[in-house]
């Protein structure tokens, strides 16, 4: 007996003899490379896990002990049979999984065996290579399913003859197969509410009529239509996913539905009434001559209408990004007052304008990044927006108190946009100021991206008045010419600063009045020597990659810095190979992780190494350029010294003679005793 925690909870598990543990009424053998069902556990075994073992035959009298199994599992087994007999002892199954085996060989005994569970309510046979037929010969019998899942087979084609006898189903998953063509399939399934199939090779979707269906998802199909019954009666669909697929055309909804979600990512979608060359077919009449027998009509419709039919006033959610959207048709947004995420991001939008009679007032996230906008109106209409793209576009300017009203907002995104701040630095000569965009006073907002901006020369109080933590300034490489006093704004707030790619080049910028900064990005610069202002700060992540730093100082590892950092990168700097001293330290410093440790090198002679393996050669260079100058100066005089010594000592004893000699003579003279 063992103890294990779970929850918080300490709970009892026991090992079988083959290995299975048991923990109350389930038996968990997974992974215990079993070729048969184990025939030895307690007899009051509920939830038996087979997984991932090599089972091939699930006999007859495999589960002859377990009378009260409720579920039954054997995911990634060989399995290949299901005897007859298999479940006539365990006839109280409710779910049982039999996904990525082999049941396509003998589907007709498996097919029997399954017959016999009149309680089951959830199969998965999902990736056991089945057809149609076989699918159809599985579950023929099996009318108390409420969750059926054939997904990842290679089923092709579905009519009214495959799922006839499952009343009672809720939920059928059957992506990851080859449908082409679904004829009349869930007309029977008059419960049914959750449906997928995406991933198939659905060309279109006509006359769909599954009224009681509240989750579709036909996503990843080649889908060019869709097109609903058109009927007056309530449609119960709330979610419907036609993302990545092949539509032409906005598809043609339930008049009447309970839909809050709309998914039309990644079509060829777009609107056709006015074209991009500007002509319009908004009056444009097309006549069809019908001839039957003797009798001859004429039918003149408008070639194109662009009023939706459907209410959408329960809509929340509509995703038409990556599409080929260039305009949306007059009132279209009108017909959705519920509406809180608009997703428009990816098209071809060149002007956005929002009215006063567009009630887009419960908007709270609106994107329209990746467009073509030059021209944006969207004024005093959203009052609750929380979160603003309006990145990747042509915008110069913003209207003119367009934040005015926005009393909730918390992140805008401007970056890639050829935007100025307010209030700009006066320049001589010129009269009229370009437009600015003003954030000042937005009390709520808490993220602004201004990358790419091509800002210049930032000075005064840009941010004055807000509350901003988070704040991107990469790619401006004027922005931060008159420094960073302007940033004193923010000092008890800005929690992420991102200067990348800002052209920084001197050390002495000041960082040191941003006391609650936490990560600093200051990578793609042309910084030389370590900022000495970042070592009082208490960052948890700062990246210092693609700059010129030839070493980092050797105190930053002793600074309030180091002890608060936790992520470090320094890749693609020319650090010198005899200076790493910085380098151990940080290594040594606990809980701090260079985070591209593997990616940084130094140089050495015209050689980049990893300074975390450097040769002994290199070691032993380093060390003799690194000695102390008065050590080199004594080892090189030294011999020089010791020759002249040498040579003086020679000329001494060779002369010796001589020399007292002349001595004497020149200054010897006899003493009187």
């Amino acid at each position: 007996l063992a103890l294990g925690r779970a929850s918080g909870a300490v709970t009892a598990w026991a090992t079988s003899p083959g290995g299975c543990k048991i923990v109350q009424s389930t038996a968990d053998c997974t992974g215990r490379w079993l070729r048969s069902a184990p025939g030895n556990l307690r007899g009051d075994t509920e939830e038996l896990l087979l997984d991932d073992n090599t089972i091939q035959v699930l006999g007859n009298t495999s589960l002859l002990s377990y009378h009260q199994l409720r579920q039954l599992s054997l995911t990634k087994n060989r399995l290949e049979l299901i005897e007859p007999g298999a479940f006539l002892s365990s006839q109280g199954l409710h779910v049982l999984s039999l996904a990525d085996n082999l049941l396509f060989t003998n589907y007709s005994l498996t097919a029997a065996a399954l017959s016999s569970l009149p309680a089951l309510r959830m199969l998965d046979l999902a990736g056991n290579h089945l057809t149609e037929d076989m699918v159809s010969a599985l579950v023929r019998n099996l009318s108390s399913l409420e969750s059926l899942s054939v997904a990842r087979n290679v089923i092709m084609r579905l009519d009214s003859s495959i799922f006839t006898n499952l009343t009672q189903l809720l939920e059928l998953n059957l992506e990851k197969n080859y449908i082409f063509e679904i004829d009349q399939a869930f007309e029977g399934l008059q419960r049914l509410q959750r449906l997928n199939v995406a991933y198939n090779y659905l060309p279109c979707v006509v006359e769909f009529g599954l009224t009681q269906l509240r989750v579709l998802n036909v996503s990843n199909n080649a889908i060019e239509w869709f097109l609903a019954l058109e009927s007056d009666d309530l449609f119960e669909l709330e979610v419907l996913d036609l993302s990545h697929n092949r539509l032409l055309f906005f598809p043609v909804l339930p008049r009447q539905s309970k839909l809050h979600s709309l998914l039309l990512q990644d079509n060829v979608m777009s609107f056709y009434q006015r074209l991009p060359n500007g002509t319009s077919l908004a009056h444009v009449k097309v006549q069809f001559l019908l001839i039957d027998g003797n009798s001859t009509t004429v039918t003149t419709v408008s070639l194109w209408d662009e009023i939706c039919h459907s209410n959408l006033s329960s809509l929340r959610l509509l995703d038409m990004s990556q599409n080929q959207v260039w305009y949306l048709p007059e009132g279209f947004l009108a017909q959705m007052p519920s509406l809180t995420h608009l997703k428009l991001n990816q098209n071809c939008l060149e002007t956005f304008h929002l009215s006063s009679g567009d009630p887009l007032a419960t908007l709270t996230e609106l994107d329209l990044s990746q467009n073509r906008l030059t021209e944006l109106g969207a004024r005093d209409v959203l009052s609750n927006l929380q979160l603003f793209n309006l990145s990747a576009n042509r915008l110069r300017a913003l209207p003119p108190g367009v934040f005015t009203y926005t009393r909730k907002i918390t992140t805008v995104d401007l970056s890639h946009n050829r935007l100025d701040l307010c209030p700009q630095p006066a320049v001589a000569g010129e009269e009229e100021r370009p437009p600015c965009v003003d954030v000042r006073g937005l009390e709520t907002l808490t993220h602004l991206s201004l990358a790419g901006c091509g800002l210049q020369g930032l000075g005064g109080h840009p941010f004055q008045g807000t509350s901003l933590m988070h704040l991107d300034l990469s790619d401006n490489s004027r922005a931060l010419s008159g420094g960073l006093g302007w940033l004193r704004d923010l000092s008890l707030t800005l929690r992420v600063l991102s200067l990348r790619n800002t052209n920084l080049s001197s050390a002495a910028l000041d960082f040191s009045a941003l006391h609650s900064l936490v990560r600093l990005d200051l990578s793609g610069n042309s910084l030389s020597a370590f900022p000495g202002s970042l070592n009082g700060l208490r960052l948890r992540s700062l990246d210092l990659r693609d700059n010129r730093l030839p070493a980092l100082p050797p105190g930053v590892v002793h600074a309030p810095l180091a002890r608060s950092l936790r992520e470090l990168y320094l890749a693609r700097n020319p650090y010198n190979c005899c200076t790493l001293g910085w380098w151990d330290a940080l290594r040594r410093v606990p809980g701090l992780r260079v985070a591209d440790g593997r990616d940084v090198t130094c140089s050495y002679a015209s050689r980049t190494l990893s300074p975390a393996a450097l040769p002994e050669p290199v070691l032993r260079g380093c060390r003799w350029h690194t000695a102390d100058l008065a050590l080199l100066y004594l080892v090189l005089a030294l011999p020089t010294c010791l020759t002249l010594l040498v040579a003086f000592a020679v000329v001494f004893l060779t002369f010796k003679q001589k020399l007292l000699k002349m001595v004497k003579s020149r200054c010897g003279a006899s003493s009187p005793y």
